[in-house]
């Protein structure tokens, strides 16, 4: 049923308009698929790894702006948000003073381009969910392209696949669930299928400066810009030393058997290896999914891999309607763009300060953006106005979805400056003017019925 199903994929991705390449290198994880592979990465076949710090190394200061000048910044811009209950590009939410992810991403690059006198281009990778969206916002910024560059490019799509028989699953309550992502592992692909690789070269770009767009940390900064450059690296990421937040998350290490750098994925860890991943004074960095590569590099390879860079996999079982349990059980074939570390010889990791990692990943994550934690200067970028943010758990029966979030804050959220941790339990509703003191623990209302917080409150350590 397998050979079945691959030729059934092909054909859905051909009729669909699926870069061949991007179709071919789908059949590529079809056939691990298919073996059974899994893409664990066990703890036996890796050790942990060291790397030295941006703020020790040789870079003049103030930096010059030959590392910038030759770069391109690349946005992933394919998600929606379904985590958190948005059915657009998640970019779009609001996240302070009126603006959105996007608008301060565009701001931030119109700002590093006056401070430094460099084109600096800005393309967003779109999925086919998220471009209609962000192209007209991107409307409201008629200087924002460069060099006849297109603002976008977008992310190819795949078929989700049938946990029983591997054949392309049919939903026809709503045929677009048929499709996912391949993972923002694409970008080499749909950088290479959209010809926009070799305009880039083409109009004298050498680099390129790839980060989420939920990261507002991840700006064109002309320091990192420049170690790299110098670095004569192929490939690099920033990396940032592991929390107790980042506990179950993925982290970086080295291969025993051939001493390549890899990132190993929480979804790529045995169970039996999670105290290992877990454990901080082992593995000590993860990724900030700031990523630098070398353009004529990223060309060269692939060539070399007929267009098949061979990232490791990540396979996904879910159901083809995320929002419907009873729905059929489907494969979702996925990479990360991160793991092109293991491809590149001398490929290098440096180690930046947490302020270029400020993801947005929950609607705790989103209360400390938009709390008084940060302040947005007038070049767009983001100051962390403490030494370091609070732990913030909001229950998430009340508080996941932002709808409910914004109807809880509806006079702004607290001040958390003076705060270490804020956990809220149960249904509060939150005036305005509410300051939060060190440790404070928001117990449930009595009653079960929903409570409120008066303004001018001060919670937690007095």
């Amino acid at each position: 049923m397998s050979e079945q199903g691959l030729r059934q994929a092909r054909d859905k991705m051909a009729a669909a308009g699926v870069d061949p390449v991007a179709a071919d290198v789908f059949a590529h994880y079809y056939a691990l698929v298919e073996s059974g592979e899994s893409g664990m990465v066990p703890e036996s076949t890796i050790e942990p790894v060291d790397m030295p710090s941006l703020a020790d190394v040789d870079v003049p200061s103030p930096a010059p702006r030959d590392g910038l000048a030759g770069t391109v910044v690349v946005k992933l811009n394919g998600g929606l948000g379904t985590s958190m209950g948005l059915d657009r590009a998640k970019s779009l939410l609001e996240v302070r003073d009126g603006l959105s992810f996007l608008d301060i991403i565009v701001q931030q690059v119109l700002g590093a381009r006056k401070e430094h006198g460099v084109a600096l281009p800005l393309l967003f990778m779109n999925s086919f969910r998220t471009r209609e969206d962000t192209l007209a916002v991107l409307e409201r910024y008629p200087d924002l392209a460069v060099d006849d560059l297109p603002l976008d490019f977008l992310q190819n799509k795949e078929p989700k696949l049938r946990a029983d028989d591997l054949t392309p699953v049919e939903w026809e309550k709503d045929p677009s669930l048929e499709w996912c992502p391949p993972g923002h592992g694409d970008i080499y692909t749909a950088l290479r299928g959209s010809g926009l690789l070799d305009r880039l070269l083409e109009a004298g770009y050498t680099r390129a400066f790839v980060s989420n767009s939920d990261n507002l940390g991840a700006v064109p900064d002309a320091r990192v810009a420049e170690w790299f450059a110098r670095s004569g690296a192929p490939f690099a990421i920033e990396a940032v030393r592991r929390t107790p937040s980042d506990r179950k998350g993925g982290h970086f290490a080295r291969r025993r058997s051939d001493g390549r750098l890899v990132l190993r994925e929480t979804a790529q860890t045995r169970d039996e290896d999670k105290d290992a991943l877990a454990d901080l004074s082992r593995h000590r960095f993860c990724s900030t999914n700031n990523l630098w590569f070398d353009l004529v590099a990223l060309r060269d390879e692939l060539d070399r891999r007929d267009g098949i860079l061979g990232l490791a996999m990540i396979k996904n079982t879910k159901t083809v309607d995320p929002a419907d349990p009873t729905s059929p059980e489907v494969i979702q074939i996925e990479t990360a763009m991160g793991a092109a570390i293991e491809v590149f010889e001398g490929a290098a990791l440096i180690e930046v300060q947490r302020d270029r990692f400020v993801p947005v990943k929950t609607t705790n994550d989103l209360l400390v953006l938009r709390s008084d934690c940060y302040e947005l200067e007038d070049d767009a970028r983001l100051r962390q106005a403490r030494e370091s943010v609070p732990f913030v758990d909001l229950d998430s029966s009340y508080y996941k979805l932002v709808a409910d979030f914004d109807r809880r804050f509806p006079e702004g959220v607290p001040s958390l400056r003076q705060a270490r941790s804020l956990t809220v339990h149960g249904d509060w509703t939150f005036g305005a003017g509410v300051t939060v003191v060190g440790d404070a623990v928001v117990e449930a209302p009595e009653g079960g019925a929903p409570g409120r917080i008066d303004a001018g409150s001060t919670l937690g350590d007095r």
